[in-house]
């Protein structure tokens, strides 16, 4: 495996990460190790095998500002899916020990700002921490069709939806409205999920998954939902598309969980094709008794069918060995 080193001292083989990914073949598998820093770039990569590895959370910063109410190069505006500061596509990718952040700010002002669009076949991750406030982390494909005009602009709008099976393990990740959000099958194991405090009364919603029909959708499993939010001003997730799915196994809830947990894409509808569940949920956000009546609240017997449904996950995930410097 090709490795490359990006040092911004220039003590590396590189000083910036887009040279260094612009360097490496698609079909040739490469490892990048990032020193560390702050990397202020806007980062594509479309590889068949690519593997990032920082000096650790905090210590190598990949960093970018781009919202979706920004002016776009091509005299419109940006949009959600243009917005991101780091883009996976190809065949695997992998990121360890590293910052990913859209710094462009709140979405009421500057709209949805990805700091990760996940869209390769297989993606991995550890202690890796997402920084962002709206769509921080998008994990593709993308739905069938926009509800909007143009609502998909950016780079997979025109191509075949990909199915990509996704793992985050003992990663952070913070921001408000719908910042996990995607079509992907994705399992989060021991992740600590933040959610912001906007000030408002619905402070944001943690998960908006699209995907799901056919596959898992998203699972948590053992992770961590925290906020310094008022009690009760954030729901669990609410569906993007009306198949959306999202099971917590085991997960840990902070107090600023509504007791209701999960909310349709708009008030008052019933979401009955979705599917939402948990098991065995702790602290003061859960309460399986407040929850929506569409919510689930799994028996022993079907949370072991979703384990056996994060073990495929992470099985598949494994085909991406958990990078290690050379």
């Amino acid at each position: 495996m090709l490795t490359i080193r990006v040092e911004k001292n220039g003590t590396g083989d590189f000083r910036t990460v887009a040279e260094a990914l612009q360097s490496v073949p698609y079909a040739l598998p490469a490892l990048i190790v990032i020193g560390e820093g702050v990397f202020e770039e806007k980062l594509f990569s479309d590889h068949r095998d690519i593997r990032m590895e920082g000096s650790g959370p905090g210590r190598t910063v990949l960093r970018w500002a781009d919202g979706a109410k920004h002016p776009h190069a091509d005299g419109t505006l940006t949009g959600t899916f243009r917005s991101y500061t780091l883009f996976l596509g190809g065949g695997r990718a992998s990121l360890a020990r590293l910052t990913v952040e859209n710094a462009a700010g709140d979405g009421e002002r500057h709209g949805q700002g990805l700091a990760v669009y996940a869209d390769a076949e297989r993606v991995f991750m550890e202690e890796v921490q997402l920084l962002g406030c709206q769509d921080t982390l998008f994990c593709a494909p993308l739905p069938q069709k926009e509800r909007l005009p143009r609502g998909f602009l950016g780079p997979r709008a025109l191509t075949p939806r990909v199915p990509s099976r996704q793992q985050y393990r003992r990663c952070e990740i913070h921001g408000d409205v719908d910042f996990i959000f995607g079509g992907a099958d994705a399992l989060f194991e021991d992740c600590t999920l933040v959610s912001r405090d906007r000030g408002e009364a619905v402070n944001g919603y943690v998960a908006a998954p699209s995907g799901g029909a056919d596959g898992a959708g998203f699972l948590f499993a053992g992770c961590r939902f925290v906020s310094a939010a008022p009690a009760g001003t954030v729901y669990l997730g609410r569906p993007w598309r009306e198949t959306g799915r999202a099971v917590l196994l085991g997960c840990a809830l902070g107090a600023h969980i509504r007791p209701e947990g999960w909310s349709a894409w708009e008030p008052g509808q019933r979401e009955p094709r979705a599917f939402f569940a948990e098991y065995r949920s702790a602290g003061p956000g859960a309460n399986p008794d407040a929850r929506v009546e569409w919510s689930h609240e799994l028996t022993e017997r079907e949370a072991a069918d979703w384990y056996a449904r994060a073990e495929a996950i992470r099985r598949d995930a494994a085909g991406i060995d958990p990078p290690t410097s050379a």
